[in-house]
């Protein structure tokens, strides 16, 4: 991903040359491929270039068609051909060929603020319009690529790494204590337009920011709409048309000669090894990347992605994980990430994770991630039926229990009833609010009110598919996108998501839940004759145990040792001594253990 970076001085004043030079020789890890400035009195942009596409091979930023209006963005835009198609006729004349950045650019001179609407892929941009003397800034509908900003009353600062922003001497390190407190009760912050830091703030997924000298507004542009289920005539439409939307999500995402696929022995990351390497064209070199468990918790992940790897004629890489899932001195080396990171290895196992990015990095510079399924199709067969009960469509219900008894066998989605059974038994385990949190900082916070809040969702609006859609709002996937971003890894390589491609995701979420949604079937008969059939019928098999709580419990763990800062926000004194017995218990105590590490490494004030 490239980096961008950029000041806008409201009061005037000219941006400093030395400063903003800085600031992009920063972001030299993210764009090894080219640096570059426009400065032009108060404004200057930074860009470091990482090209991953064909397009991307000429391209250069900052850019401009005309001198007046400038962009500096990093971005991947995906249905190219419409897009152009739309752009000539409000009069932008562009080849089919022209670089990304040039594409956000003319959208942006045909339609303005509106000109996110009609994009599609994943971005993060920020424009100088010299006309109106305002910058205009985005971020892609799903929060895939980060943008962080500073913004006073005389100072605008930008850049996609949070590390960069702080680079800025107006920018303190003061931290945001509703920030910490997030993290401390749920792992993660969740407000999606702040950060850790009091100065430094997001510009949340599927919003725009506008900053002039007498304003700064942020607006969403898109939320994901709620679509009636689809019905086919034939279930063989159902499977070509999701098929083809598959084909068009990786066709977008492999304009580049080379590209890898992080891929276990499941279904999605397979499935998307198998499209790439069935399109035609410039079809990408493939490479498979799977990560195994031989003796910490054994699993079968190197035995089906090798059946898959052999099936599709790919190479396959095997990374060994068990020595890798801690690093012993983790809570001595002083490496950091950008904010507290519980969820992810990058706390316990930080000097490892960097080798994995750096040595993925020696390979090539686009990887395929197959998260989106899981969530998407989501088996909700109670909230389907009840749907098409209330507006008596029995001859539907009828036909689709049928469909389902055919397809799956069963009469009853009685495993499904039993999982469902056992969740609420087991919702009685989890943790309750937590005793080590200081009591002012929990009062100051209103910690035990967002923690009753945060624990009590919102209904969610979807009749048919209510989970599935409700779950894309979860903060957890910015997250999840951050930590695999440059900014995390430090390493040039971009992790590029075809199933969140909100095509297929839209698809996904408005097929009917009978038959297409058990066990992910929709995707299965997608794959019939083509992937191995042992993976077809092969279930989604989650690990045995996690490995970091398995790794610790070989190794033990250290006794907290807080630094002065921690004191604020937590008692170390009820921090528990001893290892918990129950998963979820050891992630609850991991966490002010990990913010007391990031707080001993990080400059930061408190």
């Amino acid at each position: 991903m490239s980096g961008i970076v950029g000041i806008v001085n409201l009061d005037g004043a000219p941006v400093s040359r030395l400063l903003l030079k800085e600031m992009t020789d920063h972001l030299a890890f993210r764009g090894p491929d080219a640096q570059n400035m426009w400065i032009e009195g108060e404004v200057g942009f930074g860009h470091t270039m990482l090209r991953t596409t064909w397009e991307s091979e000429g391209e250069h930023q900052p850019f401009s068609l005309d001198g007046q209006v400038w962009i500096t963005a990093d971005a991947r835009v995906d249905d190219r051909e419409n897009l152009v198609e739309k752009l000539a006729s409000k009069g932008q004349e562009v080849v089919s060929a022209a670089p990304d950045a040039e594409l956000i650019l003319r959208a942006y001179h045909a339609w303005g603020e509106h000109c996110v609407e009609h994009l599609l892929g994943d971005f993060a941009f920020a424009i100088w319009d010299r006309h109106l003397q305002r910058v205009f800034c985005a971020r892609d509908n799903l929060g895939i690529r980060p943008f962080y900003y500073f913004q006073s009353g005389k100072t605008f600062v930008f850049s996609n790494t949070l590390n960069c922003v702080r680079r800025h001497p107006d920018v303190s390190s003061k931290l945001s204590d509703l920030a910490v407190a997030d993290f401390l009760l749920f792992a993660l912050n969740q407000d999606s337009a702040t950060t850790t830091f009091s100065d430094i703030q997001r510009v949340a997924p599927a919003h725009s920011l506008t900053v002039s000298k007498d304003r700064c507004v942020s607006r969403r542009y898109w939320s994901m709409p709620i679509d009636e289920p689809v019905y086919y005539r034939r279930n063989s439409d159902y499977v070509d048309q999701f098929s083809e939307l598959l084909r068009l999500a990786v066709r977008d995402r492999t304009r580049t000669p080379w590209m890898g696929v992080l891929m276990s022995g499941g279904l999605d990351s397979s499935a998307l090894a198998a499209t790439a390497c069935q399109l035609s064209g410039h079809r990408p070199a493939v490479a498979a990347f799977t990560y195994v468990f031989d003796y910490l918790i054994p699993d079968e992940e190197r035995y089906y992605a090798g059946l898959v790897a052999d099936r599709l004629g790919i190479p396959i890489h095997y990374s060994v994980r068990d020595d890798k899932v801690i690093d012993p001195e983790w809570d001595r080396r002083p490496l950091r990430t950008p904010e507290p990171a519980a969820y992810s290895g990058y706390s316990v196992a930080r000097a490892q994770e960097l080798d994995d990015y750096r040595s993925l990095a020696e390979h090539g510079r686009v990887f395929f991630y197959g998260e989106g399924p899981d969530n998407a199709l989501k088996y909700e067969w109670q909230p389907y039926l009840s749907y098409l009960a209330r507006g008596r469509q029995w001859t539907r219900l009828i036909r689709d229990v049928l469909q389902h008894v055919i397809a799956h066998r069963r009469v009853l989605p009685m495993s499904t009833i039993l999982s469902y059974g056992k969740q609420i038994a087991g919702g009685a385990h989890e943790p309750g609010f937590p005793p080590w949190l200081d009591d002012e900082f929990a009062a100051r916070t209103d910690a035990r009110i967002r923690w009753e809040t945060m624990r009590s969702p919102a209904d969610s609006p979807h009749p048919v598919r209510p989970a599935g859609f409700q779950s894309f709002a979860n903060p957890i996937w910015p997250m999840l996108f951050e930590s695999m971003d440059p900014g995390y890894t430090e390493a040039p390589v971009e992790f590029w998501h075809p199933y969140l491609d909100l095509r297929i995701l839209r698809y996904m979420l408005s097929v009917p839940s009978l038959p297409w949604c058990r066990g992910k079937y929709l995707l299965r008969q997608s794959m019939r004759n083509i992937l191995p059939e042992e993976v077809l019928r092969r279930d989604k098999a989650p690990l045995a145990g996690f490995p970091v709580s398995q790794a610790f419990r070989r190794t033990g763990m250290q006794p907290l040792v807080p630094t002065g800062k921690l004191f604020k926000y937590v008692d170390p004194r009820k921090v528990p001594c001893t290892m918990p017995s129950d998963e979820l218990g050891f992630w609850f105590n991991l966490r002010p253990v990990v913010l007391n590490h990031w707080l001993r490494f990080s400059n930061v004030m408190n």
